[in-house]
């Protein structure tokens, strides 16, 4: 059963969240519209996107990263400066002070490893760092192609990547919104071995109950449409809350957005730790 559902996470994903950057520069052009009843029913109203040409795109930017051809990538937009998420970068420098400077990340959904090359220049100030991607087959393809080196891996499921490492942080940057089922990920979050767990760029609403909404993206990122959950910030946290300690808030920087219907929410995080 375990190996069934995380096969269905790797499956079921959609693309990287285009909203980890661009809330403050583009959010006037980003569209949510809905709410909707079903899952089935809001992706019968998106366009869906081109996964080939999208996954070109971040590649290429990704790959000028790396060779420093630019300082920073965001969903396959370029920098010439790196912007950081410093309650992310705290996050991951936390986990790694209580295991001596060793840092093992299992960031799910990573896409091609924009937190790892966007946090690289102190993360080469630990004694240890191993970052392991789990993402779609065609993202995993393209990175151990030309991106795969001794620390940064990728892993088309979660079992495979526990075969090979022991996290000691979870990274859900951007993507339990853009999946059907997060509650399936949330309650297997114990069994993945790691001390804490960073939830980054995720949308909350002060509401008792989950919304469900439909993203659409500008086409001056790549133009696409999908279901996206709005989460309630009560709900959600009944829900961690059996195996986890909140250790603290990440605000976002970004703002409050809202849905065509009026719905207010805003994209935060949580740095979290096992219960003992």
């Amino acid at each position: 059963m375990k190996n069934e559902c995380h096969k269905s996470f790797a499956r079921d994903w959609v693309p990287p969240a285009i909203l980890r950057f661009f809330g403050r520069h583009l959010g006037t052009r980003l569209r949510f519209e809905g709410e909707f009843k079903s899952w089935e029913e809001a992706t019968a109203r998106c366009a869906g996107y081109q996964a080939g040409h999208i996954l070109a795109k971040v590649l290429e930017a990704t790959l000028k990263v790396k060779h420093g051809e630019a300082a920073y990538e965001r969903d396959s937009v370029i920098f010439d400066q790196i912007e950081y998420a410093w309650p992310l970068l705290a996050g991951l420098m936390w986990s790694a002070a209580r295991n001596n400077g060793t840092l093992s990340v299992l960031d799910f959904g990573g896409a091609l490893g924009s937190s790892y090359f966007q946090n690289r220049n102190y993360l080469n100030s630990l004694t240890e760092v191993r970052w392991s991607i789990v993402e779609q087959p065609h993202y995993v393809d393209a990175g151990r192609a030309q991106l795969q080196d001794d620390q940064l891996r990728f892993y088309t499921t979660v079992d495979e990547c526990l075969a090979e490492n022991q996290p000691n942080v979870v990274l859900l940057s951007g993507v339990l919104q853009y999946l059907e089922n997060p509650s399936d990920i949330m309650d297997s979050l114990a069994r993945y071995g790691a001390s804490s767990v960073i939830i980054d760029r995720t949308p909350f609403s002060s509401l008792l109950e989950h919304k469900l909404l439909i993203q659409r993206t500008p086409a001056q990122i790549y133009e696409a449409s999908y279901p996206m959950w709005v989460f309630g910030l009560e709900p959600f946290m009944r829900t961690l809350e059996r195996n986890w300690v909140l250790i603290s808030k990440m605000p976002g920087s970004d703002g409050q957005f809202f849905s065509a219907n009026g719905l207010a929410f805003s994209f935060e995080g949580m740095l979290l730790e096992g219960r003992a």
